[in-house]
């Protein structure tokens, strides 16, 4: 109970320090409290002055910050401005694709890192640990962006475009440290006895070796979980997917205050509790 506290209160406090820095930013970034929507003939004068006002109250990132932690005790995130309409429906529309690209991704993603994980025990060959190791640390030297291009830029389309973005972005990473926990478990005494006495080499992996390493590879699920999150952000604005990401892009290029820091707390909060969860495993 103690070391679930410790996580609670871990994860308050990064998503407060989080909302404070991103008003901090938003504010103090060019361009912040122009009147741009007194060019809006869409708009009222009525509305303009609305909006102006609640610009006004965000002059202060501490005072936008005191008022908006009662409005977040109540289950209120605030009004967008830029779609105007409440962050708690956009943020519940967008959720959706968010959740599932990633879930897929990762899915994909393990499936991949284990696989290559298994043949690298299975069949000893130089040759085939160097190419695995060359191409997983071609494509994690790519930036998830770059890696978004490339899937357009093929040609391929489809609901499973972000889910396999991700994969790509996080099985590499995955298959170098799952690879070094294998291995670590490969050389423990009673896997030595179990080759020692003749047990076959498949038998070996599944029955002794992997066994082992299920613990932390349990524990490297939650670092995965922060990973494909923090893949999807720039992967949904390359792809044109309509999830947080793409939101979250949205509004920082429109400077909304209000939705802007409930995403960068909710996705903040997410993976360090991704995190937490996987130091805890």
């Amino acid at each position: 109970m103690r070391r679930l506290l410790g996580i609670v209160v871990r994860v308050a406090a990064l998503a407060v320090l989080g909302a404070l820095a991103s008003a901090l930013l938003v504010r103090y970034a060019p361009g912040f409290g122009l009147a741009e929507e007194r060019l809006d003939a869409r708009l009222t004068q009525e509305g303009v002055e609305r909006r102006e006002q609640a610009r006004a109250g965000a002059a202060g990132a501490l005072a936008y910050l005191r008022g908006s932690l009662g409005r977040w005790a109540r289950g209120d995130l605030g009004e967008s401005e830029l779609f105007r309409r409440p962050v708690n429906e956009l943020i519940g529309e967008r959720a959706g694709p968010t959740l599932t690209g990633v879930g897929a991704g990762l899915g994909l993603a393990w499936l991949a890192a284990l696989a290559l994980v298994v043949a690298g025990l299975r069949w000893r060959s130089p040759w085939l640990r160097a190419g695995t190791h060359a191409s997983t640390g071609l494509l994690q030297c790519l930036p998830a962006a770059a890696l978004g291009l490339a899937l357009l830029a093929s040609g391929a389309r489809g609901a499973w475009l972000l889910a396999c973005g991700i994969a790509l972005a996080v099985a590499p990473r995955l298959y170098r440290i799952a690879f070094e926990i294998a291995r670590e478990a490969a050389g423990a005494g009673h896997v030595r006895q179990a080759r020692a006495l003749g047990c076959g080499r498949w038998r070996l992996i599944l029955i002794h070796i992997l066994p082992t390493a299920a613990a932390p590879l349990l524990a490297l699920g939650g670092v995965s979980a922060a990973m494909g999150l923090s893949a999807a952000i720039p992967l949904e604005m390359v792809l044109d997917v309509p999830g947080l990401g793409q939101l979250a892009w949205q509004a920082a290029l429109a400077r909304d205050l209000n939705l802007l820091v409930a995403l960068v707390v909710i996705l903040g909060a997410g993976i360090t509790a991704a995190n937490a969860w996987g130091e805890r495993a």
